[in-house]
């Protein structure tokens, strides 16, 4: 009596349609998640552009009304920030410098599934509060 034959190809076809689509989902994922990380970056770099312009305007508004700029740019940098809930930051003010540096977070779809539930991107800008005729 002879002991039939198995055909194993089928089987090595499965694994290896297993393991390509494993792995074009974890490309897949790599994409959208890393268009999330590129989003937030835009984000947080948005809102450090905006509170530094609203810095510089306030500054200029202050100082022509003859009235100390510095203060005024600091309270605008952070008044704008405090209008977008999905960017935190920080304002500081050194040698007549108005610094804003931006954090976004966004949730990820994918990368989610190995432990890595959000994405984080930061920005940052300065405004330069120069007097009126000074030298920047």
């Amino acid at each position: 009596m002879t002991c039939p034959v198995r055909d194993e190809r089928g089987q090595s076809v499965s694994l290896f349609v297993l393991l390509v689509m494993g792995a074009l989902v974890l490309v897949a994922g790599l994409v959208v998640d890393g268009g999330q990380k590129v989003a937030a970056a835009g984000r947080a770099e948005a809102a450090a552009a905006g509170a530094s312009r609203a810095a510089g305007n306030a500054a200029a508004t202050r100082q022509l009304g003859g009235a100390e700029p510095a203060g005024a740019a600091v309270l605008a940098a952070k008044a704008y920030l405090a209008g977008d809930p999905t960017v935190q930051g920080t304002v500081s003010l050194r040698q007549g410098v108005v610094r804003v540096e931006t954090r976004s977070s966004a949730p990820t779809i994918f990368l989610s599934v190995v432990g890595l539930a959000t994405v984080t991107g930061t920005g940052s800008a300065e405004a330069v509060v120069v007097p009126t005729g000074g030298v920047r």
